[in-house]
């Protein structure tokens, strides 16, 4: 009688810690879901930031770290198949800060494809297009970028440099009126880039209006003193001047 009852204990026992154990794995599984669930979830376009604030700031290694970070993120987003329109245009940029132009085209496509209408992805493409030399390319997808925000230019921070590359093809095909165009709309949305202003006042130099190319190029040393290309624009224009009076 006193063996049963202690074989009655032990199965009793036995019952109780297999029970407690399942209770146990439901409770971590649980908690595994819970800490899931409040997690912050990678944010890629907080790693983009970051990213473009090094790169600002000269720490190019740590820049591409966290660019590297956000392609990450949005490809797990893609492969996972919870990814947004979002995931395609961050993804973009940040492989257009890392200079790997063919898959930002490739990957632009791809985003294109699901989300016809985002056209920050044909603006990143321009970019991407033009790097690569192929102007042509460039311009059509700048094109359709700005002219989806032909009656708003202001809501959108890509408006501004798209123009300043349309300046860019325009100026390298020796359309310098054009040029002027582009360029023009671009610094009035964005008058503190150096590099804008000169790129106007070379537009206007080579089509002759030297007197409003003096004047871009004197805005360019206005923005940043030390352009020494543009002091030596001045210069040149000015004794251009001075033998023709």
């Amino acid at each position: 009688m006193r063996l049963c009852l202690t074989f009655c204990q032990m199965t009793g026992i036995f019952h109780d810690m297999k029970a407690g154990s399942l209770f146990l794995l439901f409770l971590l599984i649980g908690i595994d879901v819970l800490v899931a669930q409040n997690s912050p979830k990678p944010d890629a376009l907080q790693q983009y930031r970051i990213g473009r604030e090094r790169e600002a700031q000269n720490r190019l290694s740590e820049a591409n770290r966290y660019y590297n970070e956000a392609i990450r993120i949005c490809r797990s987003e893609i492969d996972q198949k919870i990814a947004t329109s979002d995931s395609y245009a961050v993804f973009t940029w940040a492989l257009q800060r890392l200079k790997n132009y063919r898959d930002v085209i490739a990957w632009g496509e791809r985003g294109l494809a699901l989300y016809p209408n985002d056209y920050r992805l044909n603006e990143i493409m321009g970019e991407a297009y033009f790097y690569l030399d192929d102007y042509e390319k460039s311009l059509a997808s700048m094109q359709r970028f700005v002219n989806a925000f032909v009656n708003a230019p202001r809501s959108n921070d890509r408006f501004s440099t798209a123009y300043f590359f349309i300046g860019e093809i325009y100026r390298l095909e020796g359309k310098y009126q054009r040029a002027d165009i582009a360029y023009s709309v671009a610094v009035r949305l964005e008058p503190n880039i150096a590099l804008w202003w000169y790129r106007l006042g070379v537009a206007r130099e080579a089509s002759g209006e030297y007197a409003s190319a003096q004047e871009a190029y004197e805005r360019a040393l206005r923005v940043n003193p030390a352009y020494t290309e543009a002091t030596a624009s001045i210069a040149r224009i000015r004794q251009r001047l001075n033998s023709q009076d």
